[in-house]
């Protein structure tokens, strides 16, 4: 019992720090779907250790009804973790999260096919998965990983790195530990991650003004010459410039 409100009083903490828009007490208990889909969760998670699988089921599907957050009950969560908002939400049911996870709106952790086993996502400690991104397959997220929003991750994430895109790549790794591991030591500035996409295509912008300058200097090195036909039939160049 007192472990069960040590992390209710966690999962209240967490809101605060991570949620500008919380004001109360009140408001985080009656109106953040991620806590109470936390809560019912932990619920269903006893239930489905203890063999009660049809009831450990119907629990994650009101749990799905009330907050639009769907969590298998066989999925292992740390403490710390913050979904915000969380309207469509998916962590399957091998799927295991560590502490200080930080999830948005939209974030699958799923798997790839109908293989039995472990087939979902390791997820590290302070980690941020942003809005609308999938981590699929039997991988592992290191801690500190920050994925950006709506990216696709197939293979195995290192500590301490960034990842964007489809397929998510990894774009940052700057071999920065996080000294302290209070849930305060969460980056949450997903927004500030790189493009990838923007750098190649200014990498091709920059090689096509190459090109193009190289090309009027060839042409501009051609009308520098004349070609002269003599008399006999014989054909010269001159050059003009």
């Amino acid at each position: 019992m007192k472990t069960l409100w040590r992390r209710l009083k966690k999962d209240i903490e967490v809101v605060f720090q991570r949620d500008p828009a919380a004001h109360s007490l009140l408001e985080v208990i009656l109106c953040y779907p991620g806590f109470h889909a936390l809560i019912l969760h932990r619920l269903a998670h006893a239930c489905y250790r203890r063999g009660l699988i049809l009831l450990a089921r119907i629990i994650s599907q009101i749990n799905r009804f009330l907050t639009g957050i769907e969590i298998h009950p066989g999925a292992k969560l740390g403490e710390g973790i913050f979904i915000d908002h969380g309207m469509g939400v998916i962590i399957g049911e091998t799927a295991e999260v560590g502490n200080n996870v930080t999830l948005y709106q939209g974030v699958t952790l799923g798997g790839t096919g109908k293989e039995k086993g472990k087939r979902h996502p390791t997820i590290g400690n302070n980690v941020v998965i942003s809005a609308g991104a999938k981590v699929l397959g039997n991988i592992t997220i290191g801690d500190n990983v920050k994925i950006g929003a709506g990216s696709v991750v197939l293979r195995d994430v290192p500590p301490n790195c960034t990842v964007v895109g489809v397929p998510g790549k990894v774009v940052v790794r700057n071999g920065r530990k996080i000294a302290d591991a209070e849930v305060s030591a969460v980056d949450l500035r997903h927004e500030e991650l790189p493009d990838p996409v923007a750098e190649m295509l200014l990498c091709l912008q920059r090689q096509i003004q190459r090109l193009e300058q190289r090309v009027e200097e060839l042409e501009a090195e051609k009308d520098g010459h004349l070609s002269l036909q003599y008399p006999d039939g014989k054909q010269g160049r001159v050059y003009t410039g």
